[in-house]
């Protein structure tokens, strides 16, 4: 029983290890268990691309001329001009070229490569493509590919504004004119977009306006090669909820999700940002998903702007979101939204385990400490469960020596030693699978803050103390990393020598495989691991005291046991 029990408590561990690594990864769709390395494919420009929505409903179309604009007091369009906004918050690029938005600035988030740097969400350059397009179908009616006129306005919020507007006019196509309207707050990450549809022909028409997020499906830069996070689209509504689509599955053509809904939202996830079209609920939409060139993948949707007679103007409303995952920012935008920051099978966990480590950064002010509090507190609240654990392993402890001796004695004998083993352990009420049950318990909130921890943009590039500029970072000087595997093998040197000598080598070499990835891992991560080991040593010391075991440090001796001497 001392072996299946042991032997139970490495199935545990394994276990959890695996789901923070192995199944991470593949949940996330990555290919290979270990050091996965897609080959990254330069995108071509979008320009350069087919048209970007959906086969069946329309074709490219070509930019309109300056002839097609009406009316002489209106200025010619010029091609691919460029505009850039600032806010407080974002720097905004917008291409006249289909009033598309293609490049966006995270002023308040530094870059991987150079923290002095702003952080670049969408970008259309040689290295990457990502924006945001939107445009009319069913007919031969202004897209992302027209060239549209950009009207005079402010190009930077002002101190005391608290918001600007961007518009820009399409020139007529089949009779109908497209105005969109870009309305940027202070503060904000979500950007107001208005389509205004003219119709300024002669017979009715029924257009209906897409809003798409283009992409090409490289890993995002400053990724790990330990662990994984999603990158692709997103689905999310009323009645299938959040459901991520992997690019690999878009080339298969397998892309399982909704395509038809009146409420949610199409979004583009990677780690710690995410864009998202946001449209009210209660609007008919279609989603897509879709692969639009070599490496270039589109998701958006699709909605009828309704029949407009000769002369009518109708308009619609969306939102697009453009920034970090701020769980409470995304919570307050729209339902749902809040999921693009994935937390994976255990979100009902990792939720309220969020909003503790944020209360209590509330109070400490850093997140390091924070996250040392937030282990505290649970190990204080878990601290009669860890008890349990613990002194049934101090128990185990103290009566290892006669276990020892009985299977040396009875070796030859295994039923009579397995009889004898039992009878030890009634006489000593001793259960040895005491400690077992209070630790399946924990792991699954273990897990869940270790996603906590991997998903809050909080804390990229957030500092701790001295050497630890950057929790989301690998320790530069590897001092975490080495500080936990020392703690490691310092709680086996704790535990009971298991009698098996097998069982006594995996014992040591189990901590020193496992603590081999937290070299790389986020000097976060580490920290958490860290500091729960302390806090278990600790507890464990003070539990094996109390009950009379005196503390004692099991090395590891991985010598053949010898057989008793014949008689």
């Amino acid at each position: 029983m001392n072996d299946i029990r042991r032997t139970i408590l490495w199935v545990i561990f394994g276990f959890s290890m695996v789901l923070l690594w192995d199944q991470w990864q593949i949940h996330n769709g990555k290919q290979a268990t270990f050091f996965p390395s897609a080959p990254k494919t330069v995108a071509t420009a979008a320009a350069e691309k087919p048209a970007d929505v959906p086969d069946a409903l329309t074709a490219a179309t070509p930019a309109a001329s300056a002839s097609d604009v009406p009316g002489a007091a209106e200025a010619a369009p010029v091609a691919r001009e460029k505009i850039t906004v600032t806010t407080d918050v974002m720097r905004l690029t917008f291409d006249g070229q289909g009033g598309a938005l293609v490049h966006a600035e995270l002023l308040k988030y530094g870059s991987d490569a150079d923290k002095s740097k702003p952080f670049v969400l969408f970008d259309e350059s040689a290295e990457r493509v990502y924006m945001a397009q939107t445009g009319l179908i069913g007919g031969n009616y202004p897209n992302h590919k027209t060239v549209m006129t950009v009207l005079p306005g402010e190009r930077a919020l002002k101190d005391g504004d608290n918001e600007l507007q961007v518009r820009f006019e399409s020139p007529v196509q089949d009779g109908v004119k497209l105005v969109k309207t870009f309305t940027l707050k202070r503060g904000a990450y979500d950007i107001a977009v208005k389509h205004e549809v003219v119709n300024t022909g002669a017979a009715a028409v029924a257009p209906q306006l897409y809003l798409q997020l283009l992409r090409d499906g490289n890993a995002v830069d400053g990724g790990n090669a330990f662990y994984s996070t999603f990158t692709g689209p997103a689905i999310y509504t009323d009645t299938a909820k959040y459901q991520k689509v992997e690019f690999k599955n878009i080339d298969k053509d397998k892309a399982e999700f909704e395509k038809s809904a009146t409420a949610g939202y199409v979004a583009m996830v990677q780690h710690y940002f995410a864009s998202a079209w946001l449209l009210g609920d209660g609007i008919q939409r279609d989603n897509f998903a879709r692969k639009v060139g070599d490496n270039l993948y589109a998701a958006g949707m699709i909605t009828p702007v309704g029949t407009l007679q000769p002369g009518e103007t109708k308009a619609l409303e969306a939102r697009l979101f453009a920034g970090p995952q701020l769980e409470k920012t995304l919570e307050t935008l729209a339902p749902g939204l809040e999921l693009v920051k994935d937390y994976g099978w255990l979100t009902i966990l990792a939720k309220p385990l969020y909003w503790l480590l944020d209360k209590i950064h509330g109070i400490l002010g850093n997140w390091g400490w924070s996250i040392v509090g937030l282990v505290l507190f649970l190990k204080i609240l878990f601290y009669w469960l860890n008890a349990k654990a613990y002194a049934s392993m101090a128990k185990m402890k103290a009566i290892n020596p006669r276990i020892m001796e009985m299977r040396a004695r009875l070796k030859d004998s295994p039923q009579q030693m397995q009889q004898e083993m039992m009878r030890i352990y009634r006489e000593e009420k001793v259960n040895p699978m005491g400690g077992c049950f209070p630790i399946m318990i924990q792991i699954p909130v273990f897990i869940a803050l270790y996603w906590v921890l991997l998903s809050s943009v909080e804390i990229r590039h957030a500092p701790w103390i001295l050497w630890i500029t950057d929790l989301s970072a690998k320790d530069p000087f590897f001092i975490l990393p080495l500080l936990m595997t020392l703690s490691s093998l310092l709680q086996t040197a704790l535990n009971p020598v298991p009698p098996d000598p097998m069982q006594a080598k995996m014992m040591w070499f189990m901590p020193l495989i496992f603590s081999v990835m937290f070299f790389m891992f986020p000097a976060g991560l580490v920290l958490y691991w860290l500091t729960n080991n302390i806090l278990s040593i600790a507890q464990q010391w003070v539990i094996n005291t109390r009950m009379g075991v005196p503390p004692q440090f099991n090395l590891p001796s991985f010598k053949k046991a010898e057989a008793p001497a014949k008689k």
